[in-house]
């Protein structure tokens, strides 16, 4: 049990840091990450999740999200080209093995399904 929290809230930070990093650089995609570093710590730190979505910087993303309001489409463009950036070139350069290559664009596909479905947060200027 200890290990899969350590694990946790590893893969939490990581995801909090490149959020984070998001936030500056256009080409890392916050609300997903934020939601990543959220569901991570819930399962493995109820401070560091409590500290998360109470933060005066970060907390909006992730309740812009959970109240349904949606995520940015700058955040969903991203997101989905990095999604499949990342597998193509996995598909095509990494990874020999057809079976493997149809599953990766079926993960794909799903996941890109899955953030397009979420509602577009339209932000008032």
């Amino acid at each position: 049990m200890y290990i899969k929290k350590l694990f946790l809230v590893t893969a939490g930070l990581v995801s909090l840091l490149l959020a984070v990093i998001g936030i500056f650089l256009p080409l890392i995609p916050t609300t997903p990450l934020l939601l990543l570093a959220a569901a991570c710590f819930i399962r493995s730190s109820e401070r560091l999740y409590e500290w998360l979505i109470t933060n005066k910087y970060l907390g909006p993303y992730i309740k812009n999200y959970r109240e349904g309001n949606g995520i940015p489409l700058q955040a969903k463009i991203i997101g989905v080209t990095l999604l499949w950036i990342s597998m193509l070139f996995t598909i095509f350069f990494v990874v020999p093995l057809l079976v493997v290559k149809v599953l990766l664009a079926g993960i794909a596909a799903y996941f890109t399904w899955f953030i397009l479905k979420q509602k577009t947060l339209i932000r008032a200027h």
